[in-house]
């Protein structure tokens, strides 16, 4: 039987699919900016409370957002939730030299500090990548 994830995402792909909800279906991911935010503040409520059961629900429901949102990208041939997983696994590792790798932080500020310094380094070689790219190749990306 398939992991309760796994049915999620194909109950995504269904309501999205041309048989599908045709609420679901109509929407974009401008269209679903207000329900991202609203499902944000919810959690952030949930998490302030603390009540386990209703984080549960909460991030069951921002979960679907970041579902809805990989789906459409999906259908415009961008990518997938499953490319969306393997780009922030391959983050979190890169991000952790300290676990992953050889470099030794002993304190949370100091991972803090570490973190920003990869994220600036990251910024600016996707900047150095961007301005590398050819002009037409720019304009289709936009």
């Amino acid at each position: 039987m398939a992991k309760p994830v796994d049915r999620l995402i194909g109950l995504v792909a269904r309501l999205r699919s041309p048989r599908g909800c045709p609420w679901d279906r109509k929407q974009t991911h401008i269209s679903l900016i207000r329900f991202l935010r609203e499902e944000t503040r919810e959690l952030e409520e949930a998490l302030r409370r603390g009540q386990g059961h209703e984080i549960e629900d909460e991030l069951g429901d921002l979960l679907l957002q970041v579902l809805l949102h990989a789906r459409i990208a999906e259908e415009k041939g961008l990518f997938d939730i499953q490319d969306v997983a393997g780009s922030q696994y391959r983050k979190l590792v890169r991000r952790h030299p300290h676990v992953f790798g050889r470099r030794k932080l002993r304190t949370a500020g100091a991972v803090l500090a570490s973190w920003a310094e990869i994220k600036r380094k990251e910024r600016s070689q996707r900047r150095r990548d961007v301005q590398r790219r050819p002009l037409l190749s720019r304009r289709r990306a936009a």
